[in-house]
């Protein structure tokens, strides 16, 4: 059980995020109306999927000082739960777009760098799978991701700052609490951007496990 404690945590919260993001009162807020409900899950996945990619970074770290598989495999888990996050913030990025700016994706720096970053990490998950010696690709692997981190920070959240763009926040334009990111949104807003990226571990932690095991039983046929 005390190992259990956050799973059961992470849960509830994000049981209590989905019914009250659904059924709980929004502000009337203009153009948003009731898509700022999407705010409680749009948001949260792309903070899920920016874990991810941290952890992923600190275990490419680690490997790269240790040389231990444990560490390149828990790295790659990290990508790929990160990237399952990735498209469902931009399924819902893009169902958010089309209802308040007309078409699912615009022509705007943060959608263009979403999408950048997105292909990055595909493009190291292409990496490793085109490599067959496991020392080499998982060095090569960790170099990649070390470097790919910062430049979708650039992407994702400096650069739309710098330009013009819809999103808010950026450009110019309002941040969320600037647009009464009021009292009936936040203890619901702050819970999901907790509970999503506990779930986003949690699958993370699976995926490891199941490849420690597939690693044993590996080693025990050769």
């Amino acid at each position: 059980m005390r190992k259990k404690w956050w799973k059961i945590l992470a849960v509830v919260i994000i049981c209590a995020v989905i019914i009250n993001g659904l059924l709980g009162p929004v502000p009337r807020l203009f153009i948003l109306h009731e898509s700022i409900r999407n705010v409680y899950f749009h948001v949260p996945m792309w903070s899920a999927m920016i874990v991810m990619y941290l952890i992923s970074v600190i275990y490419s770290i680690k490997y790269l000082n240790t040389g231990k598989q444990e560490y390149d495999l828990m790295a790659i888990e990290a990508v790929n739960t990160g990237i399952t996050f990735c498209f469902l913030g931009l399924a819902t990025g893009m169902l958010w777009a089309n209802i308040t700016w007309g078409e699912p994706w615009p022509n705007d720096p943060k959608l263009n760098g979403s999408a950048i970053a997105t292909l990055m990490y595909l493009a190291y998950l292409v990496l490793r799978n085109a490599l067959e010696e496991e020392q080499k690709r998982a060095k090569i692997s960790a170099v990649y991701n070390i470097f790919a981190f910062p430049i979708i920070i650039v992407l994702l959240y400096i650069l739309p700052k710098m330009t013009d763009s819809l999103h808010p926040g950026s450009g110019g334009n309002a941040t969320f609490g600037q647009l009464q990111m009021s009292n009936e949104l936040r203890p619901t807003f702050y819970a999901a951007m907790i509970g999503w990226p506990m779930i986003a571990f949690w699958i993370c932690s699976l995926r490891y496990r199941i490849r420690l095991l597939e690693k044993k039983e590996h080693e025990f046929n050769s």
